[in-house]
């Protein structure tokens, strides 16, 4: 007999976690058992070099809804995220970043959007509603207002904040976006809301209490060049099935 899927998937990518990542998950447990629901949690290990997967491991024997996929070398957040979503078994599926900016509580925001028909529902920190307990600094801030400006501009349109880690699909709305997806960096997100879109998926914008966290793996100029590049590129070529900005690099390189 076939197992019955869980009401709700939440995949967390992590990449060299093992300060925070047993907090994280003693967190979202308590918090979805006390819901009642079932639910799985898929941590998607991205190549991690340190202990994340060993405590996961450990705390997956004592909490079965918790699992552990795997692989070597690291492939960059994007591939982290559509690797947990295409496995995920969930009617819902949420991803949520290891650091819990987004306290995994504001899921309850999210909710009621696809409960009234949207199949996409997102957190978003610009809001005039959105509580920003702690800021990220300064720089940081404009930068991603600059950066969301030429998303916009590019790629979706409409939509105020696309790298907030806080997303909620149904099950059938994430199969067609991130079987779609191709970029492994940090540029997943807007990739992901703009297939979403180009497939005619409604996405819901919603405030939600967000906190900075320090330790964040993007590098502002380094990462953000190559964000407006995968930008570049997807707004010339994604649709048409044109190989990615990483895969034109590494065949260079066998050339």
């Amino acid at each position: 007999m076939a197992e019955l899927a869980p009401r709700l998937s939440v995949v967390i990518p992590a990449y060299n976690e093992e300060t925070r990542i047993e907090r994280t998950l003693q967190r979202v447990v308590e918090y979805l058992n006390a819901r009642g629901d079932s639910y799985e949690i898929l941590v998607v290990s991205d190549g991690s070099t340190d202990a994340t997967e060993a405590i996961v491991q450990r705390f997956a024997q004592a909490h079965p809804q918790v699992q552990l996929l795997a692989y070597q070398p690291n492939q960059g957040k994007g591939y982290a995220v559509r690797y947990g979503i295409l496995r995920a078994r969930g009617e819902w599926i949420l991803f949520s970043d290891a650091d819990l900016a987004t306290p995994i509580e504001e899921l309850e925001k999210l909710e009621p959007y696809l409960k009234q028909g949207y199949p996409v529902a997102i957190g978003s920190r610009p809001l005039r509603e959105s509580q920003l307990v702690v800021r990220q600094p300064f720089y940081r801030e404009m930068a991603g207002r600059a950066f969301n400006k030429a998303v916009q501009l590019l790629a979706v349109r409409g939509i105020h904040d696309t790298q907030c880690g806080f997303k909620l699909f149904t099950r059938e709305a994430a199969q067609e976006i991130f079987s779609r997806c191709r970029l492994n960096g940090f540029s997943f997100d807007f990739e992901a809301l703009y297939y979403a879109q180009r497939l005619g998926y409604p996405i819901a914008e919603v405030p939600i209490r967000w906190m900075h966290q320090e330790g964040s793996k993007v590098r502002l100029l380094r990462d953000g060049l190559r964000m407006l590049r995968d930008l570049v590129w997807l707004r010339l070529n994604a649709w048409r099935g044109v190989p990615t900005p990483q895969k034109e690099a590494q065949a260079l390189k066998r050339d």
